[in-house]
């Protein structure tokens, strides 16, 4: 008999029964310190970090003992993690984030979380499951979004190689050598590369460099941008930066339109991965707000009618200030909140999520962050055992059971350190 695959998330089978947990929770509280990050990158998604086991051990060095990662649309690299987050005593959450599009808000040219256009709704799947032996179901949507992605990225390409070949600079790059190009860099399959805008803004930004003299830079990069270039000519991420910005993004020469899944299809997709969804709150982090955001009563309103019952913050976006009316409501609404750093620029920024200008996160609101990482931990392993876990429609008070998860999750994580 062939003995089974190992699975990402068997370790979580070994914490304990569900009855034995469960009953322990009961007497537990929450843990009085607790350093996590719901949501990074890791490669070959774009990444601050070149290697997963890079990742991991940044967290484990600085303290981090809970580590949640997002990734686009594969997720291979996902029983790795497992491997250096257990080695390196992190508790591994594994996730997934879809770009889905609603067309009557785009229309009436609402933004929902996406600053610069409207209708673009990011959703996160937390503490997904079943991400390797994929339902057919989920096979079905994540084709569909992969093979769309494929071919949007594959005609973008093709215009940005023409844009600087018309400005004398043959980079020889097409989507193909650009996923050579990350494969080398991070030493992975080239079927487990979801390529992104900013892949392409990196290559044809390290090539540019390859070909032209620093003191030429600024001024050929104004031709190309038929806007003056800002960045200092050395800056590779400010340059990659105005490459996406002047001549990818929508009504630039080398934009191509997006196919999204709609808001219910990402939904399904995640319910598929056994995931939890999760809506991730931009607030401040746009100089002016999303109407769908503002003020934060209607943003309960609309979640809650969107039956969420997370939300996360990218916490280096928000002023303290901010932080605390926005999570402080949203928790008090009944509603679980999380905190990560996504680190998907190469800007390798603490891994511990801080708000702007890396000001501490208030205690206050460090506690609610505590508590939903916990409720992440408590879903992981419950699914992993076969239950329900943490999702919509969910009989008693939203508060008493975001409490009575984070209780759950406390024990997972006693278990697991030990």
């Amino acid at each position: 008999m062939s003995k089974a695959k190992t699975q990402a998330t068997d370790f979580l089978k070994e914490i304990g029964s569900v009855n034995a947990v469960t009953t322990e929770a009961s007497n537990i509280s929450l843990p009085e310190s607790l350093t996590y990050n719901s949501h990074i990158h890791l490669p070959p998604n774009f990444s601050a970090f070149e290697t997963v086991e890079q990742a991991v051990e940044l967290a484990a060095d600085q303290g981090v003992r809970v580590l949640g990662c997002g990734n686009y649309y594969d997720y291979s690299v996902y029983q790795r993690f497992t491997e250096t987050a257990r080695d390196k005593n992190v508790f591994p959450l594994f996730g997934t984030e879809i770009i889905a599009l609603e067309t009557d808000l785009q229309q009436k040219d609402i933004r929902i979380n996406d600053p610069g256009n409207p209708g673009r709704h990011y959703i996160c799947g937390k503490a997904i499951s079943r991400f390797e032996d994929l339902s057919s179901r989920a096979d079905e949507l994540l084709s569909g979004i992969r093979n769309n992605d494929k071919l949007r990225m594959q005609e973008m390409a093709v215009k940005m190689a023409a844009v600087f070949s018309e400005h004398g600079i043959d980079t020889g790059l097409g989507d193909q050598a650009v996923i050579a190009r990350v494969v080398k860099r991070h030493e992975c399959s080239a079927d487990t590369v979801t390529l992104q805008e900013r892949h392409l803004a990196q290559a044809f930004q390290e090539v540019f460099f390859d070909k032209v003299s620093e003191d030429q830079r600024q001024q050929k990069l104004t031709d190309i941008f038929r806007v003056s270039s800002q960045s200092n000519p050395s800056d590779t991420v400010g340059i990659q930066n105005e490459i996406r910005s002047n001549l990818m993004k929508a009504g630039k020469i080398c934009f191509v339109p997006e196919t999204f899944v709609n808001l219910a299809q990402a939904k399904e997709l995640i319910f598929e991965l056994g995931g939890i969804p999760c809506y991730p709150v931009l607030a401040d982090g746009s100089k002016k707000r999303c109407e769908y955001e503002t003020p934060v009563e209607q943003l309960i309103e609309t979640l809650k009618a969107n039956h969420y019952t997370m939300v996360e913050f990218i916490t280096i976006r928000n002023s303290p200030e901010v932080l605390v009316e926005y999570v402080s409501a949203i928790r008090q609404a009944g509603i679980a909140v999380v905190a990560g750093t996504e680190h998907n620029t190469l800007d390798l920024l603490p891994i511990k999520p801080a708000c702007v200008g890396g000001e501490a996160v208030p205690e206050e609101i460090d506690s609610i962050f505590r508590e939903g990482i916990c409720v992440l931990a408590a879903h992981a392993f419950l699914k992993a055992h076969g239950e329900e876990g943490f999702v919509y429609g969910q009989e008693g008070d939203a508060n008493q059971r975001i409490e009575d998860f984070s209780r759950i999750g406390a024990v997972v994580l006693k278990n697991y350190f030990g």
